[in-house]
């Protein structure tokens, strides 16, 4: 018979993702408005996600699309998705934020964007947080499988790996 304390401890592990594992369902609001999960929204395409979870974070995740899209942004194969990961009292101001980050966002780029509010800390352990400004990348298969992760500021050695594995993935 398992007791309360088995159970919470059970609940609250939550293991580092690791490649060739299936994406969590992850579930947020595109800045449309629109429902968005991933990894569903991703299906058919190669897809580099980039988490952030504090404001700062911003900087990284925002370099690593920036140059995800210039190396890959005329493949109609791929595709991308910023992610912030909004948790604690943040969440009360949902509407403030979103609205703040629609204005700053080009409106071509509303479906790339999925604000996602709560559940901030299971994924955290996922990812294996350490640092607060850094982006937490996943690059998901045409299957939504994990076939590549990484998490920090922009590094050129980084993302050579990156761009191999999306290669990869798109000319079989």
């Amino acid at each position: 018979m398992m007791t309360l304390h088995m159970i919470l401890m059970a609940s609250t592990m939550v293991q580092v993702l690791s490649p060739g594992e299936p994406m969590p369902v992850l579930r947020g609001e595109f800045l449309t408005g629109r429902q968005a999960v991933l990894p569903e929204a991703s299906s058919g395409k190669v897809a580099l996600l980039a988490l952030g979870f504090t404001y700062d974070s911003r900087f990284a995740v925002e370099a690593w699309v920036g140059r995800f899209r210039k190396e890959f942004g005329a493949n109609p194969q791929v595709t991308f998705y910023e992610v912030p990961m909004i948790g604690g009292m943040a969440q009360l101001g949902k509407w403030f934020i979103d609205s703040g980050m629609r204005k700053g966002t080009p409106v071509k780029d509303h479906e790339n964007v999925i604000t996602v509010y709560g559940g901030t800390e299971p994924w955290k352990r996922r990812l294996g947080f350490q640092a607060a400004g850094a982006a937490y990348l996943i690059l998901l298969d045409q299957h939504g499988v994990v076939r590549w992760r990484h998490n920090g500021a922009f590094a050129e050695d980084a993302f050579k790996e990156l761009s191999a594995q999306v290669t990869a993935l798109t000319t079989n």
